[in-house]
């Protein structure tokens, strides 16, 4: 399967810039998840590969064709291109053999070569079975199962999922990013797949774009976006990370109100050496609940409540204006009473240059 480049994409819409010299590449049998909060461009960006958005300048690529750039911009039908949406297009007056032959027809594709290509199809999404039902007597997960087997029946260059889970429920959901993924690794299968879901992105992405506000923010595999995000952005967005700003000296981070201190033997700089105004970000695994008191480093706050998860429960407290996030492994005491004085001991922060 090709790869997807796409070098200096720009996308305006009049005088707003939903895409700002976008840079991303989609190595052949891959998958790119791109998440980023409502209004970064991804969406956009999937429009703009796919032929539905025409950016203002840059290139977009699959393996050695051009599709837009360099006095090309081919229209969607010729891209090559299979495209799955949030809710599940699927033809109810057809049945799921017929719906997910439909594009193979169009093309003029023989019928004995339909009938092959449709039972594998069917049978890589585990609907082999149910060739013969009305879309009207699935669930919602197999009728996005039927979406996804006719988009995978053409074989395109890549396949582009455009929120494609998310109005699905979780056990649904997670059975379907096992679907992407195995088809990724059996098929070589080259995916682009846009999600608001943070989780969703970093268990299915072989490497995860973090977007804000038409720009990348960072590109990596899910490992390193979790030990050195890119920017206090990154990890506020992905890690619920509290930013605070204050200075870094070579005593390490003091906050500006002068009341959150961290020596420099747990600051992290994940985009270089930081003197001067700097931006800490404490993301929950760096943090842990402490007995209020005296240490050097300790921060005193208030309980807030807590949420309970199944591998560990969330503590949420409050400094003022701040709220922590501090993880607290499952049958460990933890406050229950709104306001109860705590201390949160500091293990790890990055630190980042304030901008």
């Amino acid at each position: 399967m090709p790869d997807l480049v796409a070098r200096g994409v720009d996308v305006r819409f009049g005088e707003t810039a939903a895409l700002t010299s976008l840079d991303l590449e989609a190595g052949a049998g891959s998958i790119l998840a791109l998440v980023g909060p409502s209004g970064s461009g991804k969406s956009t960006f999937l429009r703009a590969v796919a032929g539905f958005e025409r950016p203002t300048s840059g290139t977009i690529r699959v393996g050695d064709r051009h599709l837009f750039g360099d006095g090309v911009n081919l229209p969607p039908e010729q891209r090559g291109l299979s495209m799955v949406f949030q809710h599940h297009a699927v033809w109810p007056h057809m049945s799921v053999r017929d719906n997910v032959a439909y594009p193979l027809k169009r093309a003029g594709v023989p019928a004995a070569q339909r009938r092959e290509r449709v039972a594998e199809a069917l049978e890589t999404v585990e609907l082999g079975h149910l060739a013969g039902r009305r879309p009207d007597t699935l669930s919602g997960g197999q009728r996005q199962r039927v979406a996804l087997a006719r988009a995978i029946v053409a074989r395109p260059g890549v396949l582009l999922l455009d929120e494609a889970l998310s109005a699905l429920d979780e056990p649904l959901r997670a059975s379907l990013r096992l679907v992407l993924r195995r088809l990724s690794a059996e098929q070589g299968l080259t995916m682009i797949h846009v999600t608001h879901d943070r989780d969703e992105a970093l268990a299915i992405g072989d490497r995860v774009a973090v977007l804000n506000r038409g720009r990348l923010m960072q590109c990596a595999e899910p490992e390193i976006l979790d030990s050195h995000p890119g920017s206090a952005f990154v990890a506020g967005f992905l890690h619920d990370a509290t930013l605070i700003t204050g200075r870094v000296d070579a005593d390490g981070f003091r906050s500006a109100d002068g009341g959150i201190s961290l020596g420099g033997d747990r600051l992290v700089a994940p985009a270089g050496a930081v003197e001067g105004p700097a931006t800490l970000a404490l993301v929950p695994g760096g943090l842990a609940l402490a007995n209020p008191g005296a240490a050097p480093d300790r921060i005193g706050a208030e309980f807030l409540t807590s949420l309970y998860g199944r591998s560990e429960r969330t503590v949420i407290c409050r400094r003022g204006e701040l709220e922590f996030r501090i993880p607290a492994p499952p049958g460990g005491a933890t406050p229950t009473v709104v306001g109860e004085s705590v201390g949160i001991d500091v293990t790890r922060g990055f630190v980042y240059p304030h901008s």
